[in-house]
């Protein structure tokens, strides 16, 4: 165990001779701020703007334990219409930006969905500030494809009103910079979420600020001949030619043509979607394509190449994959969140996909490569030096789903953010609980798989967040800092979460022990005390988490 001696308490002298408070039970308020959870014990309500940020970077989709997903996503866009009838809609846009563009959530379509609600409301200044950063948000056409979707949800008219085809059509002409980006983009995503180019581009109105742009959007809208119609010496446009000229090349290929095509992706940079549907099966695409494959398509693609014996052990495809997965700078460079690592380490690890009957023999270096790479995605904060007791919750009500996949639960996904403060800090212990909690013998080097197997007979019951501060009385130990990874769904204990700190204070005699209330669900509940400045809320997959979490163990917030 990563603990140093001087954590556990030698003698019983070291804790205050005191005697319990009055304790009151969680089923029953302890101050007026508190609400009534979905379980019937009381907490407390986060801040309208602490719930956007947990609904943006854990979203609704699935729901949780005790509410669905419709009624989850509600409850949220309730949040941004108050703060947005409060005045603060661009507080809201501003939260959204810096989620966005940080990488803080694994999945931009609640981010999008924000948007789209800030992008049609009726404040002014709220729908300017939304539309203003519609290009920094929406990077990709899938991105804008899935705003304008929720913009038509959100529209009380049929039409499209002039901020909208304005903002629509500077999307595309931003690109007068690097036209070949949006040839690239355009042919690369050509169609999702019921949306195409032709669909935007027409409804936009949308003109061309120079002939480049006026050559791409022809292309998309009409055919190549069009676009052939307004070609020039111009060298932008040439490469813009070039590179549409080798898509639609790439498209008449056959299984003779594995040669040419292969060379059209080298010299053109084409990528999966640019090969005909009937190649996807060839190893020598595969292998050509893999060698130049962005980031995030290669971890997409992993089940497919393993199908063909393009990773298997000893392979150069292994060692490719291998080395990105562990280099930082491309982590970053390709905003990889580490919750999309953990879906993909679950799901390669398997052997087969989550739909259709795709299966492949499991490469031990690359499922660890995974994994090691879920953490290196977190941004480094160093140790602190302080003494922590981590404390998952392994009640019943984790047992759901996480950010909308299927394969990872909320115990899961809290054992694997555990891990990384267990990876980083020297001085910790870790518990498990429901209503009651058990000692794990974690340590640094544990891997999830061996802290999930720890924990594989423990009974998944009632919920009672005081239990971490209880371990900590009952064992006489001393600790820092507690952090509780849960829902927040807490009714079982005879005392508050809150209460339970407090009194640990006084028996070791730590005035400043500190407690992280490490969100897992998108609910608007806490554990944490807003009115006590040593309690913490953060959310949990937020990228930013680490570094907060740090900030207010050491004193630095």
């Amino acid at each position: 165990m990563d603990l140093n001696s001087d954590c556990e308490m030698q003698t019983e002298a070291d804790f205050a001779s005191l005697q319990p408070t009055e304790l009151i039970s969680q089923d029953k308020p302890i101050s007026y701020d508190q609400v009534e959870n979905s379980t019937g014990g009381f907490v407390y309500q986060i801040t309208d703007l602490k719930r956007v940020l947990r609904f943006l970077c854990l979203g609704t989709e699935k729901g949780s334990y005790y509410a669905k997903e419709k009624e989850l996503q509600r409850e949220n866009i309730h949040c941004i219409d108050r703060l947005i009838m409060n005045g603060r809609g661009t507080e809201v846009v501003e939260l959204i930006y810096t989620v966005s563009t940080q990488g803080r959530a694994c999945k931009q379509g609640p981010t999008l969905y924000a948007l789209a609600i800030c992008s049609r409301c009726n404040d002014s200044k709220t729908k300017t500030a939304a539309y203003k950063i519609l290009g920094s948000v929406c990077r990709i056409p899938t991105h804008l494809f899935e705003f304008v979707k929720y913009c038509e949800k959100e529209s009380s008219g049929t039409g499209w009103g002039r901020a909208h085809r304005v903002a629509i059509g500077k999307w595309y002409n931003d690109f007068s910079k690097d036209p070949k980006k949006l040839a690239y983009l355009v042919t690369k995503y050509q169609n999702r979420h019921s949306w195409s180019h032709r669909d935007v581009v027409r409804l936009a109105h949308i003109k061309p600020e120079d002939s480049k742009i006026d050559m791409i959007l022809k292309y998309v809208v009409k055919d190549m001949a069009s676009a052939n119609s307004l070609y020039s010496e111009d060298k932008s446009v040439v490469d813009v030619k070039a590179f549409l000229d080798a898509v639609e090349e790439a498209k008449k290929c056959t299984k003779s043509d594995i040669d040419k095509l292969r060379a059209l992706i080298v010299e053109h940079q084409l990528v999966r979607e640019h090969v005909p549907t009937g190649l996807l099966d060839s190893k020598e695409v595969w292998d050509t394509l893999l060698r130049l494959m962005p980031m995030m398509a290669m971890i997409r693609n992993l089940g497919k190449m393993s199908t063909l014996g393009l990773l298997d052990s000893g392979s150069v495809g292994e060692t490719l994959v291998v080395s990105k997965l562990g280099n930082e700078e491309l982590l970053k460079s390709a905003r990889i969140h580490p919750f999309s690592l953990l879906v993909a380490w679950n799901q390669y690890k398997a052997g087969r996909g989550s739909k259709g009957k795709l299966s492949w023999s499991v490469n031990d270096n690359i499922t660890k490569a995974l994994e090691e790479a879920f953490y290196k995605a977190f941004k480094f904060v160093p140790p602190t030096g302080k003494r922590y007791l981590l404390a998952v919750d392994v009640s019943g009500s984790m047992q759901t789903p996480v950010i909308g996949s299927s394969e990872i639960e909320a115990f899961e996904a809290s054992a694997a953010m555990m891990l990384l403060t267990a990876r980083t800090e020297e001085n910790f212990e870790v518990i498990a609980f429901s209503k009651g909690y058990t000692k794990l013998d974690i340590y640094r080097g544990d891997t999830l798989k061996t802290v999930l197997k720890k924990c594989s007979n423990l009974p998944f019951s009632g919920t009672d967040c005081s239990m971490p501060m209880l371990y900590a009385i009952d064992h006489k130990k001393k600790f820092d800092v507690f952090i509780v990874y849960t829902d927040s769904e807490t009714y079982h204990g005879k005392m508050h979460p809150s209460e339970a700190l407090k009194q640990y204070r006084e028996y070791a005699k730590i005035h400043d022990a500190r407690l992280i209330v490490v969100g897992m669900v998108s609910n608007g509940f806490s554990i944490a005390d807003p009115n006590d400045p040593f309690m913490m809320d953060v959310v949990g997959f937020d990228t930013e988490a680490p570094k907060a979490m740090s900030n207010f163990v050491t004193g630095k917030f």
